[in-house]
């Protein structure tokens, strides 16, 4: 089991280079922020849309189908499974909740105490193709019928019902998820930590006006960045050992099985220590005390041809976003 290849999760794509590895880091992060914020009060179609152009994106990249088939496989089955359970789960429109207490107190408690006697009509329930009484305070024409075919419940086939309310959580959900892991697993991606530090710092420039301390939070976020490869491997190397022991869960039992795993976890929490020490030491000893103190310049930001014609689709796509695809 090696998990660095099979859940390649925060990791760097250093070769191929791609399109996508050239873009300017800046503006790979608005379109992140745009992944991010594009499905809030969106339309079904469009969070679709958003899965589509995601796929398109990967696909036109050229990055290698070993590096992305496992997590998109998936994470399509993930969305599909919570599409399937909201689709068929109730969608919460049956409930009505009913005050206790009635509106008007006083008026009720000047009711009389008997109801009057119930108007006679000449209405039966059982002739076939009349129409009910009209209800009080409801004026009905009869010559206006129903316009439409329109049905509420879509699908209904034994215990399982789909609704459209349903069915728009559905969408909404799956996609939602989709969006989100995806997107910023592909920018983590096509991106070096360092340019994703460059690019976080100058995008928060403006910050150091109220004194916040921006190069602090650039650095807390390249260590955890460079970290988690660091965890990724730890783990490895303890499932490993505990694979090659060739350890007979059976006869352990439930709790002598629970004490093995706390043990490898408190392994794996030494070890992560350990590798956090060693970092901060060599970050001492090369004289990194402070970030104010020793600058150093992560990336050397320079647009290019490319990174205009992704800020012109950038601006196209929420011209678009701000017209359409809006929540009905």
């Amino acid at each position: 089991m090696d998990l660095l290849r099979s859940l390649p999760l925060g990791l760097y794509l250093e070769q191929p280079v791609t399109w996508l590895h050239r873009l300017d880091p800046r503006i790979k992060l608005a379109w992140l922020m745009t992944f991010l914020v594009a499905p809030l009060l969106a339309s079904p179609s469009w969070r679709v849309l958003l899965v589509g152009l995601l796929i398109a994106i990967t696909l036109s990249a050229m990055i290698p189908l070993r590096v992305w088939r496992q997590q998109m496989v998936w994470l399509l089955m993930l969305s599909l499974l919570v599409f399937g359970l909201t689709a068929i789960m109730p969608d919460g429109l049956k409930v009505r909740s009913q005050p206790r207490l009635p509106a008007d107190e006083l008026e009720f408690q000047r009711q009389p105490a008997t109801l009057p006697p119930a108007p006679q009509s000449s209405w039966n329930p059982f002739a076939i193709g009349q129409s009910a009484p009209p209800l009080p305070g409801e004026q009905r024409n009869p010559s206006i019928r129903q316009p439409t075919d329109y049905n509420y419940v879509l699908f209904k086939r034994g215990p399982i019902t789909v609704t459209r309310r349903s069915l728009d959580l559905a969408i909404r959900f799956s996609t939602l998820l989709f969006t989100l892991i995806y997107s910023a697993n592909l920018y983590l991606l096509t991106t070096a930590p360092e340019e994703i530090t460059a690019a976080i710092e100058n995008w928060m420039e403006p910050l150091r006006r109220f004194k916040l301390p921006v190069t602090e939070v650039a650095l807390t976020l390249t260590l955890s960045l460079r970290f988690i490869p660091l965890v990724l491997e730890e783990i490895q190397n303890l499932i490993r050992s505990v694979s090659t022991r060739a350890i007979n869960w059976r006869k352990l039992g439930m709790r002598r099985s629970v004490e093995v795993w706390l043990v490898v976890a408190e392994r794996l929490l030494e070890n992560l220590l350990l590798r956090a020490e060693q970092m901060a030491s060599a970050m001492k000893v090369r004289g990194f005390t402070s970030p104010n103190q020793h600058r150093v310049e992560w990336y050397q930001f320079r647009l290019r041809f490319r990174d205009w014609l992704a800020i012109a689709a950038l601006l196209g796509f929420w011209i678009a976003r701000l017209f359409w695809g809006w929540e009905v």
